[in-house]
């Protein structure tokens, strides 16, 4: 069999100040045809799936493009061409292919494109033909589009949040469409629109007993795959919202129905829970005030400006306040300042120096820190451990101290994933009293087994949490929580 393995995947906040580029893709991860690294990419779980299973089936696995961008604003019109293309001439280099497999976000937005995962699959449908089998892997904070749907086979999302199963997914992926291209399975597919706007927090209720309730039901009844796509709340497109996305075995279920009813009532049971799926927030000093009531390490997230949602990672109104009001013993990472970071390492570790940090991009990253600062440690090239073990690269980076508050500066833009964030600039956070890190919820698979206690912080940001504030112009509506029903 000959299989083709690819990814191209970004989460674009439409209402993100900066545009995604070609370099961003660079910055995080762009491996040409053939030249994946001998470790799994976030986004490249079908391609490594594929690998571990195809030389004992005597596949040909021709590997493809692999790019990944961290979340941004809109992608520009020549990045998303110029690497959608890319992908597809490595495509037709490889053909005659039995087998697609597609790492891919799903919420993808480019100039021009409001769909790119639509168009994507749509080409290599034209390119393959009928015949061919084409899955892919996307993130649960997805646009399903019926393009998406009408040209794969076979799309599974991830099911954890954080995001800690995405080999898991990418290795059903792979036996399902094996089965298909060996003509073995035949699927039904069936969406189902809630008409809300919901996130499912599998470290928490009511969303973990949901998700683990889900993944029960496949391998019964003829069902083989079930999907939660949550969509992507700063994303203004037609398709943003939340769906519930099942497949079935056509041999069990030749009309479909079993799984459209499936489908629509898990619709109705998220709809229900919906409410409970809304994570509370407080203001930062009431967060302050909490964290220094507790015994032990308390972490602090701020999700509003979380890069991993298309943030920039630079605002201020946290670090101001633990300087304010003289927090002793907390760090605080990683604020995004490109600028003071080559400002520290030609400063050099033990200096002290007046530096201003963050507050640079727009009025929602606050105004900048200006103090004067001892560079603590200094780590070019830093590379963070990130979902799945997957590397999160954040460039140089610089640890930079005052008054008790660290704060670990990074050149390139990412959300604080591992420990190891603080502990490679010789930081111990469970050691500290305060842990702030920029970042929504994929922080807790590190971060939660050392805190006393997890609050997440309402400041203003890129990422508003208060998403009926958002000024919408090309979602459907009516949609919960910005509509009654």
């Amino acid at each position: 069999m000959r299989v083709f393995s690819a990814a191209l995947a970004t989460e674009t906040n439409t209402f993100a100040p900066m545009p995604t580029g070609v370099s961003a893709f660079h910055e995080r991860a762009y491996y040409p045809a053939g030249q994946h690294p001998d470790r799994m990419q976030m986004h490249g779980g079908p391609l490594w799936a594929a690998r571990e299973v195809g030389p004992s089936r005597g596949w040909t696995l021709i590997e493809g493009l692999v790019a990944a961008a961290v979340p941004n604003g809109i992608v520009t019109r020549a990045a998303f061409e110029s690497l959608r293309d890319q992908l597809l001439t490595d495509l037709k280099a490889a053909l005659p292919v039995d087998m697609v497999l597609l790492g891919m976000h799903g919420a993808m937005v480019a100039d021009g494109y409001d769909d790119c995962e639509g168009d994507l699959l749509a080409r290599v449908r034209q390119i393959v033909g009928p015949d061919t089998v084409i899955g892919g892997t996307l993130d649960p904070h997805t646009h399903l589009s019926d393009a998406m749907v009408g040209n794969a086979d076979l799309l599974i999302c991830w099911k954890e949040y954080p995001h800690t199963d995405i080999l898991e997914r990418a290795r059903e992926l792979v036996t399902f469409c094996t089965a298909l291209a060996e003509k073995r399975l035949k699927l039904k597919v069936a969406v189902v629109d809630t008409g809300m706007i919901a996130t499912l927090h599998t470290t928490r209720e009511p969303g973990k007993s949901f998700v683990n309730r889900v993944r029960a039901l496949e391998g019964k009844d003829g069902i083989v795959s079930v999907s939660i796509v949550h969509g992507f709340s700063w994303g203004d497109v037609p398709d943003m919202g939340t769906r519930m996305l099942v497949y079935s075995d056509a041999a069990a279920d030749p009309d479909g129905a079993r799984g459209k009813e499936l489908a629509q009532r898990l619709a109705r049971e998220l709809c229900e829970l919906r409410d409970a799926l809304v994570e509370p927030l407080i203001g930062v000093d009431a967060a302050l005030d909490a964290a220094v009531a507790t015994n032990g390490t308390v972490v602090l997230g701020d999700g509003n400006d979380n890069p991993g949602g298309g943030a920039p990672g630079d605002s201020t109104y946290i670090l101001r306040r633990l300087i304010d009001r003289n927090v002793a013993s907390a760090c605080l990472g990683p604020l995004w300042d490109p600028g003071a970071v080559r400002i520290a390492f030609d400063a050099g570790v033990g200096a002290r120096l007046g530096l201003r940090l963050g507050g640079k991009i727009g009025p929602l990253s606050g105004d900048p820190v200006d103090a004067v600062w001892e560079i603590r440690a200094l780590k070019p090239d830093m590379v963070m451990t990130g979902l799945a073990g997957t590397p999160a690269k954040l460039g140089d980076c610089a640890l930079v101290a005052c008054n008790g508050v660290e704060v670990a500066l990074s050149t390139f833009r990412c959300q604080a994933f591992g420990a190891d964030l603080f502990t490679q600039l010789g930081v111990d956070p469970a050691q500290r009293k305060i842990v702030v890190v920029k970042s929504s919820q994929h922080f807790r698979a590190s971060f939660e087994p050392i805190a006393a206690k997890v609050i997440m912080v309402d400041v203003p940001g890129v990422v508003a949490r208060d998403i009926t504030s958002l000024p919408y112009r090309k979602i459907k509506r009516p949609k919960w929580p910005l509509d009654a029903g």
